[in-house]
């Protein structure tokens, strides 16, 4: 506990107190100059959230966002891994080549595809339109309110295989060899192999990964942000924590914003308990 005891204080002084802190504003209409002039209003920033169309949207773009994100990369993580665990040549490049994309700025890969999906000029209309003349016109990604996710959600997948693929790469090499040397001596192809002994020893790689998965689609910004200029077109294409900053720093209506990002928290935590019991049960 002696040892322990710095770091508790360091996480009570810079996490637990501004949260607390930040849990009492959410109930006040507040005043950032003046706080003790703020009103205390009870649940109504909370009641406006829940009932304010443009939060309600927020939550739909949120919730698309990840759904489809994170099963894109769980699915293509898993194939890259599978062929990374493979004996072949240049093995190492590739397993580098796919994690590079993890670590590059979020900043700046984002206004890459920015520029990659713009209406005017941009390399994804040139292809489409151009080069294999698919579309007659152009496309105004970013004008349109459903298909400014596109961009969005394709850089996120772009830049998440790698970091899944490395995940389940490292569970896959955990799993004993002599467990696949017995299935093939007794008959089992790679598509049997793949459903009775892979998927199910990868169960606490698969929970790991949804759970973390889900928690970052689900807290996605900077993309929002930059790609959408906050919210353009008409705020329909704000996520949770962009439309959080924008009441926050925007309309400087601080009690709003501490309600939408509890609102958030408490999403995120419910959606973190039932996912670790459903697939807890299910690797067991």
């Amino acid at each position: 506990m002696i040892f322990l005891l710095p770091g508790l204080i360091l996480f009570a002084l810079f996490f637990l107190g501004p949260m607390a802190y930040s849990l009492r504003i959410s109930f006040f209409e507040w005043k950032i100059v003046h706080p003790e002039r703020s009103i205390f209003v009870g649940f109504e920033n909370y009641q406006h959230a829940l009932s304010d169309p443009i939060f309600q949207r927020a939550v739909l773009n949120t919730l698309a966002y990840t759904v489809i994100t994170v099963v894109v990369k769980m699915i293509l993580g898993l194939s890259v891994a599978l062929l990374l665990n493979q004996q072949l040549p240049g093995r190492t490049f590739f397993r580098v080549a796919y994690y590079l994309p993890v670590i590059t700025s979020w900043v700046i890969v984002s206004l890459l595809f920015e520029y990659m999906f713009n209406g005017q000029a941009g390399l994804v209309n040139y292809i489409l339109k151009d080069f294999l003349h698919l579309i007659p016109k152009d496309i105004l990604w970013f004008a349109d309110e459903y298909l400014t996710l596109v961009p969005i959600i394709l850089l996120d997948i772009w830049k998440g295989i790698g970091w899944a693929a490395i995940i389940f790469l490292a569970g896959l090499q955990a799993i004993p060899a002599e467990l696949y040397e017995a299935a093939r001596v007794d008959g089992a192809d790679s598509t049997t192999q793949l459903r009775y002994i892979t998927w199910p020893l990868l169960g606490p790689t698969t929970v790991f990964l949804v759970v973390v998965l889900v928690i970052g689609g689900l807290n996605a910004y900077v993309p929002f942000q930059l790609m959408t200029n906050g919210g353009d077109p008409l705020d329909l294409t704000h996520s949770v924590l962009t439309l959080m900053y924008e009441a926050t720093f925007g309309r400087l209506d601080f009690g709003y914003g501490a309600a939408i990002s509890y609102l958030l928290t408490g999403f995120v935590f419910v959606i973190s308990l039932i996912e670790l019991r459903l697939m807890r049960q299910r690797a067991d």
